[in-house]
């Protein structure tokens, strides 16, 4: 039960801390081999120490693998934050085009609004002369009738016609 816990504590731990353990349960083998006094047979020892030197070379080929691989990932990142850096870049260029344009357009608004209070402020002078000069037309129009001492025989609306007669 024990080592099928620490097998699964095992899948859970980083590569770096399992091959941390193995270093350890390899210290402690050695430590525990140094504490006897002697093998009782030559050939355990032989075989202790090639089972030892297959751990020890497992391990060094685990270590190697979890440097690449620490090392292929800290090259994806570095990759993904040189991407993210000319895509931060390239927005804060695209925003600083934007907001030109922005202010480009608001200064071609406040001009067309501009012209267009010109355009209005003729246009009310304009209706003004045309009020004045209509109202004057309609004086002489009326002037005359009396003058010729006939009734108004046209509308009051119909400066042309007063003009005519």
């Amino acid at each position: 039960l024990s080592k099928k816990t620490q097998e699964r504590n095992a899948d859970n731990c980083p590569p770096v801390l399992r091959l941390l353990e193995k270093r350890q349960e390899l210290a402690d083998v050695d430590q525990r081999l140094r504490a006897q006094k002697e093998f009782q047979d030559v050939s355990e020892l032989v075989a202790r120490f090639d089972a030892l030197a297959n751990t020890q070379a497992a391990m060094r080929l685990t270590e190697r693998q979890q440097l690449r691989q620490v090392e292929e990932e800290r090259a994806r990142l570095q990759r993904l934050r040189d991407t993210w850096r000319d895509e931060l870049l390239r927005l804060r260029q695209r925003r600083a085009q934007l907001l030109e344009r922005l202010e480009a357009a608001r200064e071609r608004t406040l001009q067309w609004e501009s012209k267009w209070v010109q355009i209005q402020n003729t246009a009310a002078e304009k209706t003004l002369l045309l009020g004045r000069s209509r109202m004057s037309a309609l004086n002489l129009f009326q002037l005359v009738c009396q003058h010729q001492r006939q009734p108004p025989a046209l509308d009051i609306e119909d400066t042309e016609g007063q003009l005519e007669q």
